[in-house]
């Protein structure tokens, strides 16, 4: 039996959080150019990714989402332009180097047939070991904090195909964060998640970024998650960043229309503060427009209850639900 096939440490594991002072390592595009044959499906964007924060980028179908995300991890050459990893051009960085500063989760990633759980995060430490790939004590350390920060520790040694999407997931970000890098970049995350799923890896990645200082840039396809996670928001729309910012600030009703070609509401969330978008569907739409006054006057079953107060935002909700 190889070493790569020995289970995890069961000791108390501990991630490895960025040292007092240490400086984040910073990606940057510039005026790139991107596609995969033929016509670009980016064109001389530029984009400097906010060290230490969560960057979500967010867009209508083939607005050039995942396609960016690739381009900074070199997944995809550039036709044009330059990505810059810590002020070089990652292009003639030796791939080890840019493997212990930068982890990309695709958006649908494939396990060899039959590896376990526990080989399959093992294998984020590829760039941190030898020519001999033999595992040391910190790769056993990294594989058992990724491996309990993802709560996967349970899982190690049942093979992938055995588990269900949502642990799947799981496992693959356990094996990013095995890798210990600086950046992270995440294509679609919460794909094949519910939505209790969904939550708990976002609030997963939301804890890395405060406990060890990593920067996260992600794709998101649900905008309300976005506004919720991120500190900063990239608006994509035909291959150019249309807005980007905090999302406070930049979501809005015009965003969403010029982005996604819908019309909208923009209110508070109530939990967190954070913009929330209500879709105004053209079904809802016309049976507001074609309601009898009699009808428009009758409570709502899910009324306010008499005497009780909303505030602004939800009294603009319950006005639009009425």
């Amino acid at each position: 039996m190889t070493k790569a096939t020995e289970k995890p440490a069961t000791a108390a594991p501990t991630s490895r959080a960025r040292p007092a002072g240490a400086a984040h390592a910073t990606l940057e595009a510039r005026q790139v150019r991107l596609g995969y044959g033929g016509e670009p499906i980016i064109d001389g964007l530029d984009l400097a990714v906010i060290p230490g924060a969560i960057t979500a980028i967010v867009g209508a179908n083939a607005s050039g989402k995942s396609t960016l995300l690739r381009g900074l991890d070199r997944l995809l050459t550039p036709q044009g332009g330059t990505v810059l990893l810590d002020g070089a051009n990652i292009a003639g960085l030796p791939p080890r180097r840019v493997a212990r500063r930068v982890a990309i989760l695709p958006q649908a990633p494939t396990a060899p047939d039959g590896i376990t759980v526990g080989d399959l995060v093992a294998r984020g430490r590829f760039p941190h070991q030898g020519w001999f790939r033999r595992r040391s004590a910190d790769d056993e350390r990294a594989v058992a904090a990724a491996l309990a920060a993802t709560t996967t520790q349970d899982l190690a040694w049942r093979p992938m195909d055995a588990l269900s999407g949502g642990q799947r997931q799981r496992v693959w970000l356990a094996m990013a964060l095995a890798q210990e890098t600086d950046i992270l970049l995440l294509d679609e995350p919460t794909t094949y998640l519910d939505i209790a799923h969904q939550v708990e890896l976002l609030d997963l990645v939301a804890t890395l970024n405060e406990e060890r200082g990593c920067t996260v840039v992600m794709v998101l396809h649900d905008l309300n998650q976005a506004a919720r996670y991120a500190d900063h928001l990239v608006a994509m729309r035909g291959g150019q960043i249309v807005a980007a910012g905090p999302p406070g600030e930049i979501v809005t009703e015009q965003m969403v229309r010029r982005v996604f070609g819908m019309e909208c509401r923009v209110l508070r969330d109530p939990v967190e503060g954070t913009p929330v978008i209500i879709p105004a569907g053209r079904r809802r739409r016309a049976r507001v427009a074609h309601d009898t006054p009699t009808a428009r006057d009758t409570p709502a079953t899910h009324s306010t209850p008499a005497g009780e107060k909303l505030p602004a935002d939800e009294k603009a909700l319950a006005k639009e639900n009425g």
